[in-house]
């Protein structure tokens, strides 16, 4: 088949694209051109690049029709986050493709009430990115189901690889969480450390790609969670980094409101963004429809980027071995 892939130089597309050339597809790899994968693999030079400048196209009303003279059999979309977007690419891709995949996210959600969380649990989105996937997710389903649009929609959670920091024990980006537990230092975590975050490698989210493809009388129309086997709370979550180290954890609990005034703005907006989620998905449907199987737990996935990000320097530690 041939697979245009949009904004394959992404987390996710640097996995799915190699993927994809295993399985004997024709590729073509759309993205704005500014960088190249995260990974480098001798398999994208048999990659067709189209550089393109999504924002713009959109706004000249040409997106959509750029896209379906790309000829795809299947259209992968890792980068839509409005509903007009993909409003503008179904309509000019309805009925000249087999397939329409789009890349969603666990914060459709909203909140964490019944854990692990179903596919079929209430839409309660907060916040404007799960507010518009959430639309995105209603629309292109509903397509599908009225209207004979072949899509699916995959929602991930915090996407994991080599290349850049994981979400980390205190639910941001910052890196000296990671210091700490490796050096020894104390750290103090919000609340009692029981809020959860739900990783997955960027590999797995690229495998539930390639597998909805190949059950796609099971996928179309459905929205599927991609993620990790199992959930982990921020306090497990900091032991388990300190034991890479041979260490143990020496962490505090600070109320939120004493918590969020040790750390940054943005480091505190971040942190509230993911304790006030929780996610902890079930993957149930995935696994029984698209035989998903995901090759990472959530540790295996962290523990794989921070040992790269500590080669590279961008993290002050002792060597860490990705398989343990």
């Amino acid at each position: 088949m041939r697979i245009v892939v949009i904004g394959a130089t992404g987390h996710i597309g640097s996995y799915l694209v190699p993927r994809l050339l295993a399985g004997g597809h024709e590729v073509v790899a759309v993205s704005r051109g500014v960088r190249e994968p995260y990974r480098d693999a001798p398999d994208w030079e048999r990659v067709e690049r189209v550089a393109l400048d999504r924002q713009a196209e959109e706004a000249g009303g040409t997106f959509g029709r750029t896209i379906a003279g790309l000829k795809p059999d299947v259209v992968v979309d890792l980068i839509c986050f409005h509903r007009e977007s993909a409003e503008q690419l179904t309509e000019a891709l309805r009925g000249r493709v087999q397939h329409l995949l789009h890349c969603g996210t666990l914060w459709v959600h909203g909140p964490s009430e019944v854990v692990p969380t179903e596919e079929t649990a209430p839409r309660r989105p907060f916040g404007a990115y799960g507010i518009a996937k959430a639309e995105i997710e209603t629309y292109l389903l509903r397509e599908a189901r009225t209207r004979g649009v072949p899509a699916t929609v995959l929602h991930p959670g915090h996407i994991v690889g080599q290349g850049w920091m994981p979400i980390g024990p205190t639910g941001n980006l910052n890196r000296i969480i990671f210091e700490r537990l490796a050096s020894g230092e104390p750290v103090a975590l919000p609340d009692r450390g029981l809020a959860t975050l739900h990783h997955v490698h960027a590999d797995d989210v690229a495998q539930a790609f390639e597998r909805a493809m190949g059950a796609r009388s099971h996928a179309v129309g459905e929205a599927f969670h991609v993620v990790s086997p199992a959930a982990i709370t921020l306090l497990g979550y900091a032991r388990e980094v300190a034991r890479w180290f041979g260490r143990e954890a020496e962490v505090e609990f600070l109320p939120w409101a004493e918590w969020r005034e040790t750390v940054s703005a943005e480091d505190a907006r971040l942190t509230e963004d993911h304790l006030a989620h929780s996610p902890c998905a079930s993957i149930a449907k995935a696994r029984g429809l698209l035989g998903y199987q995901p090759r990472y737990s959530s540790f295996e996935a962290v523990r794989e980027s921070l040992g790269a990000l500590i080669r590279s320097g961008q993290i002050t530690g002792p060597a860490l071995d990705p398989a343990g």
